[in-house]
């Protein structure tokens, strides 16, 4: 497969995943989001999409690296970011879809746990597919933070 097929595919997915998160997310941030309590430090809704897009870029720039190498651990590391993608992708159906703080605390610590897995799997094959998936593992700890708070509040 040529490199620039594999660069598209590889940012799409992403975004694909984040999209389904999205079509859950929307129906549930004017009404049932907007009912419970929030910590002083949630950001506004405005913040989270362009946030989402930009790691989605980094992330499928990462896969790209990883995929296009020639590395004997791709593969794992590959199902790695994977596995990855569906807790992310599963995330927001968890927390908005099901309207449950507590099930999207239950997704996003193993997502967590996944994205640091991520980047040490993806250190020794491409150390800048690695580096940018750190603004994601920060990220994800905020929201780790913001869904914490919001489950504790409610």
């Amino acid at each position: 497969m040529k490199n620039w097929l594999k660069l598209l595919i590889s940012i799409i997915l992403p975004q694909i995943a984040g999209g389904l998160g999205a079509l859950v997310t929307i129906s549930s941030v004017g009404s049932w989001y907007q009912t419970i309590e929030k910590p002083s430090f949630n950001p506004p809704s405005w913040i989270f999409g362009p946030t989402w897009t930009l790691l989605y870029i980094m992330m499928g720039v990462s896969l790209y690296l990883i995929w296009k190498s020639n590395h004997p651990f791709k593969k794992k590391a590959l199902w790695l970011f994977g596995i990855q993608l569906f807790l992310n992708a599963i995330w927001s159906p968890a927390f908005f879809g099901l309207e449950s703080p507590i099930l999207g605390l239950i997704v996003i610590i193993p997502l967590w746990v996944m994205i640091l897995v991520c980047i040490r799997a993806f250190f020794p094959i491409d150390k800048w597919a690695s580096y940018l998936l750190i603004p994601y593992l920060l990220w994800v700890s905020f929201a780790t933070l913001l869904t914490a708070s919001i489950w504790y509040l409610n």
